[in-house]
C-alpha cells in the first residue's frame, strides 16, 4: 500500500479539490462522491499541510464542514501559491535535472548524444536518448537551456541568465517583484523568483487581494498564446462540458466581482461570450483562425456596450437596449455622489436635466448588469426606464417589497 504524500503528479486534480472543497463548496466528507473516503483524507490532509493556519472549520448538521479563511489585507503572500510547489518529481526526472546541469555548466554547446555519453562517462547512468532530448525540449521551453541548430544537427548550451544576477544588476528590481507577486498579472511566476533568490516579500500588502485567481493562473499562457497566434482553442470545464474552435479575444476582470472572465466568439452563433475563468479546467490551442482580425474589430465594436462582462445573450443576436435612470442628488451636499456618478458610468452619457436633477443614459447589452449597479443608488433614483422591461420590472418589485420590509418592521423603543 502507497504511503501518504505532499506532492501530487498532477495539479489538475489539486485544483480541483482546493476550488470545490475549500472555496466554492464548502463540502463534507460525506458528499464526496469521486472516490474513496481514503482518497478524501489524503487530498484533506495534503491541503491542510500547505495551508496550514488558513483553514477553517465548522460543525454544521451535515459535518465538519472545511474552508479556507483569509484577511487578505494581512498576509505578505498568497497561501494558494503552495499548491504549484507540490508537484512531484521521479527518481530519473530528479537525476536528469542534476545531470544535465552539471554537464552543460562551463559553458559549452553539446548535442544530445555529446550529453548521454557523458552523463554515462561521469556517472554511470545510462539514460534512453529519446529520454534526455524530451529533457532538454522542457527545459529549453522553460528557458534554462538555450539550442541552436549547426547543420542539421541542435546543440544545447544552459543559459547564463540567472536570477541573482538580474536582482543585482538592476537596482530596485527585488523590490518590483515583491510587488508583483501579489498581483494577478505576475502572480506565482514574481513569487517563484522570489524563492528561487531566498528573498520574500516583505515590503507590500494588497487590502482587496483576490488570492482565488491564482487557481487559474495554470491556464492563463495557453489563452494568451492563442490570441498572440490567432488561433482557434477548444475549453473544458469542471462540469465535464466542452467547447471546440471558439475564437479567444481578452480576460476580462469584472469590477463588482474581482472574478476574472474569459471573453470568446462563438463562430457557430456568431456571438461574443464571457466565461468564468475558475470554471475553465483546461485550454487545448488548435489551428490557426484566418478571420481573426475581422472578428477583433468586431469585438473592440462590441465592448463599447459592455457594461461589465456580459454580451448579453446569443438569442438575441447583440441587440442594444437602452436605460435611463433619472437621479434627485443634492449639489451642495452631495457633491461626493456626482463624482461617482461620472467616474464610474463607464460608456453612459451624464447630464444636468434641473436643479439636483441628473439623467444618466446606457446604451449596453445587458440591461440586468447595468441595475446592478443602479441599485447602489437606491435612496436618490427618481425613475427607471428602458427598453428590457423585464429588468426594469424586477427593480421595481425588488424596490416595493423592500419597502414592505421597513413598513412591516416593529422598532423597538429607544430608552
Amino acid at each position: 500500500m502507497s504511503g501518504f504524500s505532499e506532492l501530487v503528479k498532477n495539479f489538475d486534480k489539486t485544483r480541483d479539490y482546493i476550488r470545490d472543497f475549500f472555496i466554492y463548496g464548502f463540502k463534507v466528507r460525506g458528499e464526496f462522491d469521486r472516490k474513496s473516503s481514503r482518497t478524501y483524507d489524503d487530498e484533506k490532509r495534503r491541503i491542510e499541510s500547505w495551508l496550514d493556519k488558513y483553514i477553517q472549520y465548522n460543525n454544521v448538521m451535515r459535518g465538519k464542514q472545511i474552508s479556507i479563511a483569509v484577511d487578505s489585507g494581512s498576509i505578505s503572500e498568497n497561501p494558494l501559491y503552495q499548491a504549484y510547489y507540490s508537484k512531484s518529481f521521479t527518481t530519473n526526472d530528479i537525476k536528469l535535472h542534476f545531470f544535465i546541469i552539471d554537464i552543460l555548466c562551463n559553458g559549452e554547446e553539446l548535442t544530445v548524444n555529446n550529453i548521454a555519453d557523458r552523463i554515462t562517462e561521469y556517472y554511470g547512468a545510462i539514460f534512453d536518448i529519446q529520454t534526455i532530448r524530451n529533457k532538454l525540449k522542457e527545459y529549453v521551453k522553460e528557458g534554462i537551456i538555450l539550442t541552436a541548430k549547426k547543420g542539421k544537427t541542435d546543440y544545447f548550451r544552459l543559459s547564463e541568465d540567472t536570477t541573482e544576477d538580474f536582482l543585482k544588476t538592476f537596482d530596485g528590481l527585488s523590490d518590483a517583484v515583491s510587488f508583483f507577486s501579489e498581483t494577478h498579472k505576475f502572480g506565482i511566476i514574481g513569487n517563484s523568483i522570489l524563492k528561487s533568490a531566498g528573498l520574500k516579500n516583505d515590503l507590500f500588502v494588497i487590502k482587496h487581494n483576490y488570492i482565488v485567481h491564482t487557481l487559474e493562473d495554470i491556464v492563463i499562457p495557453e489563452i494568451l498564446e492563442s490570441i498572440e497566434n490567432k488561433k482557434y482553442m477548444s475549453v473544458t470545464f469542471f462540469n465535464g462540458r466542452s467547447i471546440n474552435n471558439i475564437v479567444p479575444m481578452q480576460i476580462f476582470t469584472s469590477l463588482q466581482t474581482g472574478r476574472r472572465y474569459l471573453v470568446a466568439y462563438f463562430k457557430s452563433r456568431r456571438h461574443f461570450t464571457s466565461m468564468r475563468l475558475d470554471f475553465i479546467k483546461t485550454v487545448v490551442k488548435e489551428n490557426i483562425c484566418n478571420e481573426y482580425d475581422k472578428i477583433y474589430d468586431k469585438f473592440i465594436y462590441n465592448r463599447n456596450y459592455c457594461f461589465g462582462v456580459s454580451f448579453g445573450s446569443w438569442e438575441k443576436q447583440n441587440s442594444i437596449e437602452t436605460v435611463v435612470i433619472d437621479f434627485r442628488i443634492d449639489e451642495r451636499t452631495e457633491k461626493f455622489v456626482i463624482d461617482r456618478l461620472k467616474r464610474e458610468k463607464r460608456n453612459g452619457i451624464l447630464e444636468k436635466t434641473g436643479k439636483n436633477s441628473f439623467r444618466l443614459t446606457i446604451k449596453t447589452f445587458d440591461t440586468y448588469e447595468v441595475m446592478q449597479w443602479v441599485r447602489t443608488f437606491t435612496g436618490r433614483i427618481f425613475s427607471v426606464k428602458g427598453d428590457n422591461t423585464s429588468a426594469i420590472k424586477h427593480f421595481y418589485n425588488d424596490i416595493r417589497y423592500m419597502k414592505k420590509l421597513y413598513e412591516d418592521y416593529e422598532y423597538d423603543d429607544i430608552s
